[in-house]
């Protein structure tokens, strides 16, 4: 399958982040390796100017709309935050208002950072899903540009952090990648395919969220998926069809993972690495250790895709080890 990008796209977009977003460290921590058996290396998405891995796409999108559409009156978007974060940093930049739209319940501090990078926040639904059709329904009644969550110009963006770590360690067996509506993981197997590698890449969901497990293995999108996770950022209820027929094409496998898993890779990370990472981020190491046998002594890669985790969530799932 043709990928969304090519590598003049790609090393354009590079050059276009890279003075904003310095490249993020990918590095090898020998407490993660003892942990698993294998050689892991992390891809620190966690270090970005928003804390998350979707302000590649956000600024990538928001270059393009200036240059093709300058009296743009606005955009509208949903999210569950890192996304959201994206485009209202970008937008600020731009000199383009941002209008975002959040499920009740949104972690606090999630919200706070986008309206601190200037964004009108407006709560709506119980979930993802449903704050994304708020967004549509806003976007026609004030004539404002919608943004989807997955698309071109976002996931080339964020194909910039796979060409950073590609290019740091081209020989990898195996990445593990994050899915929410699937912009890492395409820009994965995209990079991964013009490069001409071998890695194997691994998509992972929570349990709690099987929308995107359950599509891949039926081979269409199945509907009516619950989205019942504290990782928020893969808590979707069914993914963008272009997505799907990308990893359906390029993802040697989903792996799902419960909310304990997650919570002991999000430990995990912090006695081994002491980095933060959000419920989201720390799906990819879950996986690995969930399947640490099959990959003993092999040269892996987690994306952490984030670290913007509401500290009271932060605190319960590291008082969770003390109490065990």
């Amino acid at each position: 399958m043709p990928s969304l990008f090519s590598l003049p796209d790609l090393h354009a977009a590079a050059a276009l982040i890279r003075p904003v977003v310095p490249p993020t460290p990918q590095i090898v921590w020998p407490l993660l390796a003892e942990r698993v058996g294998a050689e892991v290396w992390v891809k620190h998405e966690n270090h970005t100017p928003t804390g998350a891995f979707k302000v590649r796409g956000g600024l990538v999108l928001m270059d393009r709309l200036k240059r093709e559409h300058p009296d743009c009156p606005g955009i509208v978007s949903a999210t569950r935050g890192n996304h959201g974060q994206s485009l209202a940093y970008a937008g600020r930049r731009a000199g383009v208002p941002v209008t975002i739209v959040v499920p009740h319940g949104n972690g606090r501090e999630k919200n706070a950072a986008m309206r601190a990078l200037g964004a009108e926040l407006i709560e709506a639904g119980a979930d993802f899903d449903a704050a994304r059709a708020e967004a549509a329904r806003i976007a026609e009644a004030r004539g404002l540009r919608w943004v989807p969550a997955f698309g071109p110009e976002l996931v080339t963006g964020v194909a910039t952090y796979a060409l950073e770590l590609f290019t740091a360690a081209p020989d990898l067996d195996a990445v593990y990648v994050p899915i929410g509506s699937g912009s890492g993981i395409c820009a994965v197997i995209g990079v991964r395919d013009l490069l001409g590698l071998r890695t194997e890449v691994i998509g992972v969901t929570a349990a709690g969220a099987p929308a995107f497990a359950r599509s891949f293995a039926a081979g269409h999108i199945v509907e009516g998926c619950p989205a019942d996770t504290f990782a928020d950022g893969v808590a979707v209820r069914q993914p963008p069809q272009l997505a799907l027929d990308i990893v359906r094409a390029g993802a040697a496998r989903i792996v799902e993972v419960t909310d304990a898993e997650i919570a002991e890779a999000m430990r995990a990370y912090y006695t081994d690495t002491h980095n933060i990472a959000e419920g989201a981020g720390a799906t990819p190491l879950a996986a690995v250790l969930q399947e640490r046998e099959t990959m003993r002594g092999r040269k892996v890669a987690a994306v952490l895709s984030g670290g913007n985790v509401d500290r009271d969530v932060y605190a319960r799932v590291l008082g969770e080890a003390q109490a065990a």
